[in-house]
Protein backbone atom coordinates (compact mmCIF):
# COMPACT_ATOMS: atom_id res chain seq x y z
CA UNK A 1 0.00 0.00 0.00
CA UNK A 2 1.61 3.25 -1.07
CA UNK A 3 1.17 6.77 0.23
CA UNK A 4 -1.26 7.86 -2.50
CA UNK A 5 -3.60 4.95 -1.72
CA UNK A 6 -3.53 5.80 1.97
CA UNK A 7 -4.15 9.46 1.19
CA UNK A 8 -7.11 8.68 -1.06
CA UNK A 9 -8.61 6.31 1.49
CA UNK A 10 -8.18 8.89 4.24
CA UNK A 11 -9.96 11.48 2.06
CA UNK A 12 -12.84 9.07 1.52
CA UNK A 13 -13.03 8.37 5.26
CA UNK A 14 -12.96 12.09 5.99
CA UNK A 15 -15.86 12.72 3.63
CA UNK A 16 -17.81 9.83 5.17
CA UNK A 17 -17.09 11.23 8.64
CA UNK A 18 -18.30 14.66 7.53
CA UNK A 19 -21.55 13.13 6.26
CA UNK A 20 -22.01 11.22 9.51
CA UNK A 21 -21.32 14.38 11.51
CA UNK A 22 -23.94 16.27 9.52
CA UNK A 23 -26.48 13.49 10.06
CA UNK A 24 -25.62 13.38 13.77
CA UNK A 25 -26.14 17.14 13.98
CA UNK A 26 -29.55 16.81 12.38
CA UNK A 27 -30.44 13.98 14.77
CA UNK A 28 -29.26 16.05 17.73
CA UNK A 29 -31.38 18.99 16.61
CA UNK A 30 -34.40 16.71 16.34
CA UNK A 31 -33.55 15.14 19.71
CA UNK A 32 -33.53 18.55 21.40
CA UNK A 33 -36.98 19.30 20.01
CA UNK A 34 -38.37 15.91 21.03
CA UNK A 35 -36.86 15.95 24.52
CA UNK A 36 -38.03 19.52 25.10
CA UNK A 37 -41.52 18.49 24.08
CA UNK A 38 -41.31 15.36 26.26
CA UNK A 39 -42.43 13.17 23.39
CA UNK A 40 -39.18 11.35 22.57
CA UNK A 41 -39.65 7.62 21.91
CA UNK A 42 -43.22 7.29 23.09
CA UNK A 43 -43.09 10.06 25.68
CA UNK A 44 -40.24 8.50 27.67
CA UNK A 45 -37.03 10.61 27.49
CA UNK A 46 -34.85 7.82 28.91
CA UNK A 47 -35.85 5.36 26.20
CA UNK A 48 -35.23 7.97 23.52
CA UNK A 49 -31.80 8.94 24.87
CA UNK A 50 -30.85 5.28 25.35
CA UNK A 51 -31.78 4.64 21.71
CA UNK A 52 -29.51 7.50 20.62
CA UNK A 53 -26.71 6.00 22.74
CA UNK A 54 -27.11 2.55 21.16
CA UNK A 55 -27.17 4.02 17.65
CA UNK A 56 -24.01 6.02 18.45
CA UNK A 57 -22.32 2.78 19.54
CA UNK A 58 -23.16 1.14 16.21
CA UNK A 59 -21.98 4.16 14.21
CA UNK A 60 -18.72 4.28 16.17
CA UNK A 61 -18.17 0.56 15.67
CA UNK A 62 -18.64 0.73 11.91
CA UNK A 63 -16.52 3.88 11.58
CA UNK A 64 -13.60 2.29 13.43
CA UNK A 65 -13.82 -1.01 11.54
CA UNK A 66 -13.92 0.74 8.15
CA UNK A 67 -10.55 2.40 8.80
CA UNK A 68 -7.61 0.91 6.93
CA UNK A 69 -5.10 -0.99 9.08
CA UNK A 70 -2.41 1.62 8.43
CA UNK A 71 -4.59 4.34 9.99
CA UNK A 72 -6.13 2.26 12.76
CA UNK A 73 -3.39 2.65 15.39
CA UNK A 74 -3.06 6.45 15.07
CA UNK A 75 -6.85 6.78 15.15
CA UNK A 76 -7.14 4.70 18.31
CA UNK A 77 -4.23 6.54 19.93
CA UNK A 78 -5.90 9.90 19.36
CA UNK A 79 -9.34 8.72 20.44
CA UNK A 80 -7.84 7.68 23.75
CA UNK A 81 -7.08 11.36 24.29
CA UNK A 82 -10.80 12.07 24.06
CA UNK A 83 -11.06 10.30 27.40
CA UNK A 84 -10.05 13.60 28.96
CA UNK A 85 -13.72 14.54 28.64
CA UNK A 86 -14.48 11.59 30.92
CA UNK A 87 -12.05 12.97 33.47
CA UNK A 88 -13.87 16.31 33.53
CA UNK A 89 -17.21 14.56 34.15
CA UNK A 90 -15.65 12.29 36.75
CA UNK A 91 -14.15 15.25 38.59
CA UNK A 92 -17.59 16.83 38.72
CA UNK A 93 -19.01 13.57 40.09
CA UNK A 94 -16.18 13.23 42.60
CA UNK A 95 -16.60 16.83 43.73
CA UNK A 96 -19.37 16.61 46.35
CA UNK A 97 -18.19 17.10 49.94
CA UNK A 98 -20.05 14.10 51.35
CA UNK A 99 -18.77 10.55 50.90
CA UNK A 100 -21.14 8.78 48.55
CA UNK A 101 -21.18 6.23 45.77
CA UNK A 102 -20.91 9.01 43.18
CA UNK A 103 -17.66 10.21 44.74
CA UNK A 104 -16.19 6.69 44.72
CA UNK A 105 -17.32 6.06 41.14
CA UNK A 106 -15.95 9.46 40.11
CA UNK A 107 -12.55 8.54 41.56
CA UNK A 108 -12.59 5.20 39.74
CA UNK A 109 -13.52 6.96 36.48
CA UNK A 110 -10.65 9.43 36.92
CA UNK A 111 -8.17 6.60 37.52
CA UNK A 112 -9.34 4.48 34.57
CA UNK A 113 -9.53 7.40 32.15
CA UNK A 114 -6.02 8.50 33.16
CA UNK A 115 -4.66 5.03 32.44
CA UNK A 116 -6.48 5.05 29.10
CA UNK A 117 -5.11 8.46 28.11
CA UNK A 118 -1.49 7.83 29.06
CA UNK A 119 -1.53 4.28 27.68
CA UNK A 120 -2.90 5.55 24.37
CA UNK A 121 -0.13 8.10 24.08
CA UNK A 122 2.54 5.52 24.95
CA UNK A 123 1.21 3.14 22.30
CA UNK A 124 1.09 5.96 19.75
CA UNK A 125 4.65 7.00 20.62
CA UNK A 126 5.92 3.43 20.10
CA UNK A 127 4.01 3.11 16.86
CA UNK A 128 5.47 6.36 15.52
CA UNK A 129 8.97 5.21 16.44
CA UNK A 130 8.53 2.26 14.08
CA UNK A 131 8.20 4.67 11.14
CA UNK A 132 11.35 6.68 11.93
CA UNK A 133 14.41 6.03 9.83
CA UNK A 134 17.15 4.27 11.71
CA UNK A 135 20.24 6.41 12.12
CA UNK A 136 23.62 4.76 11.68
Amino acid sequence: MNASDIASQSKELASEAANLAQQAGELAANADVLVAAGTGAGGEPFVFLFTVFVLACFVGYYVVWSVTPALHSPLMGVTNAISSVIIVGALVAAGPADMSISKVMGFVAVALASVNIFGGFIVTQRMLQMFKKKQK
